[in-house]
Formats: C-alpha cells, structure tokens, sequence
C-alpha cells in the first residue's frame, strides 16, 4: 500500500511538472503577417518582346488566391474570348494565364490584375500587378490619363471602364455598341482618375462605360457613359475629364395588351411625351376614350367605353419617328374599381395643396359635397384643379400653422370615367408651427441662367427646388424640414426647366451640373444665407 501512495505522488508531480512546462511553451501566434506575397519569376519574363507562346506562369515564394478576379481583372487590348486564369477558388505558388485568343501582330498587351492577387493566409495584396508582353519587337510605352465623375450625382461611380477606340479607315460613331475598344482601363473601387498605358501613338475616341455586363460593349438602356467630343491623339500631356450620364433611350413602344376591363396599357421605353395612340379598328357612334400614365411606370393607360363588339383591336403608336401598328386581343375581365387615396399623409406644408389620386380616371368633381373644417369646426373655403394625365386632384384653400383640417367627401364628390362615384371619405391632415421649419436663401455669383437650383438630402433625393431666369429675386427655400443638404445648380441650357443627360450619337454633353463645396445642415426655427461661387 505504501509502495502505491509513493507512486502515485511520484505520477502528480511528474503530471504537475508537464503541465507548468505545456504553458510556459503555449506559443503565443506571433505578430500579424502583413507583407504582401512577392513575385519570384514570370514565364516569359515580363515586359516580355516577339511573344508568341499560349501560356503564362507567374510565380510567388507563398501560397496566394485570386479574389475577385472578374472584377479586378483588365486586359489591354481585351481578348476574346478571354484567357483561362488559374488559381480560382483555390491557393497556389504560381498564376497561370492560358491565352485562348489570336493575338494581334505587333501589340502591346497588358494583363492588370488589380488588388485580387492576395497571400493566402493573411489576405496581404500585391497591388496593381501588370504584365505586360507585345507581339512586335518593342513595348508601347505612351499613355494618357484624366479623371471620371458623374454628371448629376455628387458622389462619383466606381468600377468605370476608360476606353480608346483607333480612329482608322474601319472607324464608323457605332463601334462602341458593335467593338471592344483597342484599349482599356478602370478606375476600380477607390479613386475617380484613370491612366490608360502602354499605348501606339494615333488618334482614338475615348469613351467610358460604367456597366452592367461587363463586356465593354456599350448597352443604352442599362449603361451609364461618358465620351470626348473631339477625338484625342496620342502623345497628348492633356489630362481628360469625363462626365458619366444615363442617356435616355430611344423611344420604342412595348406591345401593348389588356390588362383589366377596358383598360390598356401601352408600356413604352424613352421619353412617353407626345406619345399618340391611334384607333384603326371601328368603334361605335357613342365611344369614348381616356389617356392616363401609370404611377413610377414607363406607361400609358388607355381608358374606353363600350365594349368592342371584335375579338381584338388594331391600334397604332406613334411619336416623331417611330410609328409601329398593334393586334390587342380582347377578353372579359373585370374593371378597376374607383378608390380614391390621398399622396400624401405626412403633415401639410402651409403652401402645399391637399392631393387626390384616384385609380380609376376622374372625370368630375362636386365641390358641394366636400366639406373642410379647421380645429375650431370652422368651414375652410378651397378650390380644386384636375391633374388630367397622372389622374390628381388638388384641393388649394389657406392654411394656418399648427392646425388640423378635417376632411369629409361624401357619395358622389367624385364621378370616374365609368360613372362610377366614391363612398363616405374622411381624412384628417395637420400642420406643424412654422418654428419647426427652416428657411435657405442661396445666393449665386457668376451664374448662367436660367439655372435650377435644389437641396438634396443624403440619399439623392430632391427636398425643394427653385427655377431662375435672372437674378432679379433672392432663391428662398421656405418651410424646410430640418435635415443636412447639398445645394445642386443645374444649368439649363436649353430651357426646358429639367436637367438634360448627354446622347453619343448625337454628341451632346450632359447639362452642367455644380455642387455647393459643403454639406449644408438646416435647423428648425433658423434662417441661413449661403453664397455660392460659381466656377
């Protein structure tokens, strides 16, 4: 027995011993990795002349994985199809470039890999890694560069394509919706400028595309561009700037079709002003019809009474050049019903109307059945006027600070298109003391009018907005709600009281657009001046 205790003391302290030695020799991770993997060998050699081989080896003295390759990647000039690149998904010592395309005879080619090549363990990058190789007997060594912004927004695009097409005996406006470009760059994901390399001297259109698809090919209804008028030539010292825009489609018209009893819809791309619908089917002595636009939808609602005695309908669509005949088929469907909503159920604004919507088209008012009453059951004189197109009826009458109306619409106040009348409607809107507004005044120096001047709030969205042909009245924005703003100045050049965006084909720059340098705050029961330099 005693021979047990002793080995078993004997075992706790040999235990004890391990235990002391195990966490004084916990290894601790060491500090954090944060070199970048290091090119060991490339094969060929970079900057490599006369290259006529289909496989690329860069090699690394660590394990590395691509990240986001398909983003970061650009090859100049593009190739298609485009080469296999490995590792993807995977770790590996080497990069592998496998070229599926024909080269080009006597071109510089340069592969950037943006910041996707990155070490294995710690994510460490190797930034802007370029290799680069020509099929002729030297390497192109011109380049250009400039910056890209966006021509209404304050904040620029990221991820924009920087391009130049060779102005030759094949060049033609269309290449950028046909072609890829002879060379090309991207701003990537943290800077606006761009520099285009390793380029042959000549005259290029430059052209930059923020995308969809990612094909370098430009698509008018999904793509933002930006273009130079005049073409460059290269070597050039000047430094480019480009303004990216949404163009406005060309107008096309959408098949159109029934979607409830007696309604049409004709949906449309473009601009829908002065779109005209045209019945060539006959109709009966007493038809009749209505034209209203759809809410935040590119179409037209086409309203009419009686029924077609047909099985379908022929119409035309039309607007200046465009001109296109339709078959709609007819069945029976049910009809919208009238509902009549407010727009708006926030408090009222002093100088704001009071708006209607209704989802079937107005076609009169009985301002004898609507009532408007104050908190002191005061009865509130108002007018009303018909918004005929977007289908809204505005109710205009004096209001005071800090009050609320009460409003009722008994059966019949509203009569639709189909003679159908509303229900017993009762709303309720107040209004807030004028001390819980603020109030601007924008002041312009060196301006071009007529200008459009606008707060815009944190997310792109316009809070108020002013139009000026001179500079005979001071700009006050009233009845602010309290909030931080930027101050846009849109330079209306044409007149038309809307910013215009830019056409290619056309070759029509974006309207100018400048921001006020600072973000401006408004405070409830304050008023602030600021004066704005125009360059």
């Amino acid at each position: 027995m005693r021979r047990f205790f002793s080995n078993l003391s004997l075992l706790l302290v040999v235990c004890l011993v391990l235990f002391n030695c195990a966490n004084r020799g916990t290894p601790t991770g060491g500090d954090k990795d944060e070199t970048p993997p290091t090119i060991e060998k490339s094969v060929p050699e970079n900057n490599s002349v006369n290259f006529n081989t289909k496989e690329i080896k860069i090699y690394f003295d660590e394990y590395i994985k691509l990240n986001d390759l398909q983003k970061q990647l650009i090859i100049s000039p593009p190739m298609d199809p485009p080469p296999e690149i490995t590792p993807l998904g995977s770790a590996s010592k080497y990069i592998t470039i496998k070229i599926q395309d024909t080269l080009l005879e006597n071109t510089t080619y340069a592969i950037n890999f943006g910041t996707s090549i990155v070490d294995n363990n710690e994510g460490n990058p190797y930034p802007y890694y370029r290799y680069v190789f020509s099929t002729g007997s030297y390497i192109d060594s011109l380049s250009v560069g400039g910056y890209v912004k966006n021509s209404l927004e304050r904040a620029p695009d990221d991820f924009v394509s920087v391009m130049l097409y060779e102005v030759n005996d094949a060049f033609n406006d269309s290449i950028i919706y046909k072609e890829k470009p002879k060379y090309i760059t991207n701003t990537l994901d943290s800077v606006t400028s761009f520099k285009l390399e390793n380029l042959k001297a000549g005259k290029y259109l430059m052209v930059a595309l923020k995308e969809t698809n990612e094909n370098y090919i430009f698509q008018q209804k999904t793509d933002k561009i930006a273009f130079k008028k005049e073409f460059i030539t290269v070597p050039s010292d000047s430094v480019y700037e480009m303004n990216l825009f949404k163009e406005i489609p060309d107008f096309k018209a959408v098949r159109p079709s029934l979607v409830s009893g007696n309604k049409i819809a004709f949906g449309y791309e473009g601009e829908g002003e002065d779109m005209t619908i045209e019945l060539l089917s006959p109709t009966a002595s007493d038809f009749r019809n209505v034209i209203t636009k759809e809410v935040d939808k590119d179409t037209l609602n086409y309203w009419y009474k009686p029924n077609f005695e047909a099985d379908s309908i022929m119409v035309k669509v039309s607007k200046a050049n465009f001109s296109e005949t339709f078959k709609v088929n007819l069945r029976d469907l049910e009809k919208d019903t009238l509902i009549v909503k407010p727009i708006e159920t926030r408090a009222l604004k002093l100088l704001e109307d009071f708006q209607l919507q209704g989802t079937t088209p107005f076609t009169a008012i009985d301002e004898s059945k609507i009532t408007i009453l104050d908190q002191d059951s005061t009865a509130i004189a108002f007018t009303s006027t018909l918004d005929k197109l977007n289908n809204i009826y505005s109710l205009s009458f004096d209001k005071t600070e800090k009050n609320v109306y009460d409003m009722q619409m008994l059966p019949g106040a509203f009569t639709d298109f189909f003679e159908d009348r509303n229900d017993t409607l009762n709303f309720s809107i107040r209004t807030k003391e004028e001390s819980d507004y603020g109030e601007v005044r924008v002041n312009l120096q060196n301006a071009t009018y007529p200008v459009i001047v606008q707060l815009i709030d944190q997310k792109g969205e316009v809070e108020a907005e002013l139009y000026a042909e001179d500079n005979s009245k001071p700009l006050d924005f009233l009845s602010l709600n309290p909030g931080k703003y930027f101050i846009r100045v849109i330079f209306d050049s044409n007149k038309n009281k809307k910013h215009d965006p830019g056409n290619y084909l056309k070759k029509l720059q974006p309207e100018r657009v400048s921001y006020y340098p600072d973000e401006i705050e408004v405070r409830a029961y304050s008023e602030q001046i600021f004066t704005f330099t125009l360059q």
